[in-house]
């Protein structure tokens, strides 16, 4: 009898779909968090340059524990590993990156979205804030900016909502949003304070209906014309 492959759920079920936004040839920022592991499942033929706010390009995998070089870090404190080429700078220079538009992707955590495509994802409540990084200046310079994050917070309450209650990390700014629910994108007017911003299901999980998901989904949003499965 034929071994079954088991159907990734959670976190584990975000980070693979976040890899497949990842394309030959792109300059991408991995905010801090769960964005991070997408660097251990980059898909195979695609060759992309991961950038750092604290001033790195060429970021490679996660390093074992005999590979960790104590000073080499990410944004988030982390250690990392480099690839062949890799090179480092100022965070000035590593903002001015950032900021001239040659981000092609940036993956950021989120713990609110609304349904007019609004962030919040620097402040956590009721714990200290260090402030927002670089998040701000991704979203208004970053060529696509893709949020991935846990569908419901801790007691269950929906993280995908018609209009955020945290501090915002910008406005109308989410082009597409993964949870471990589905995948939306954000349809902007033009110009994009325009008018109404259209919410649109492109996939769905292989295990939950659409009439649950709208169940635990606080936002309003259509299903697009034809609603792919996750990881299909």
């Amino acid at each position: 009898m034929a071994a079954t492959t088991a159907i990734p759920t959670g976190r584990d079920r975000i980070v693979l779909r976040a890899a497949k936004e990842l394309q030959d040839g792109f300059y991408v920022n991995l905010g801090i968090g769960m964005p991070t592991l997408i660097a251990n499942h980059i898909p195979a033929g695609v060759n992309i340059v991961l950038q750092s706010e604290n001033g790195m390009l060429g970021i490679g995998p996660f390093p074992y524990d005999e590979e960790v070089d104590p000073d080499l870090i990410n944004a988030g404190k982390q250690t990392i590993t480099e690839l062949p080429g890799a090179s480092y700078f100022s965070s000035a220079d590593s903002f001015g990156i950032i900021r001239g538009g040659h981000i092609d992707l940036t993956i950021m955590g989120g713990m609110e979205v609304s349904q007019e495509g609004d962030l919040a994802n620097w402040m956590v409540p009721g714990k200290l804030v260090k402030g927002m990084g670089g998040g701000m200046d991704l979203v208004a310079s970053a060529k696509k900016v893709v949020i991935i994050m846990q569908h419901a917070d801790k007691s269950g309450t929906s993280k995908v909502l018609k209009k955020c209650t945290l501090p915002l990390t910008g406005t109308r700014c989410v082009h597409r949003l993964i949870t471990e629910w589905g995948v939306w994108d954000f349809e902007y007017p033009q110009p994009v304070s325009a008018g109404p911003v259209r919410m649109v299901l492109r996939e769905i999980a292989p295990d939950i209906t659409l009439e649950k998901l709208r169940s635990i989904t606080q936002a309003d949003f259509v299903a697009g014309e034809k609603v792919a499965t996750m990881l299909a």
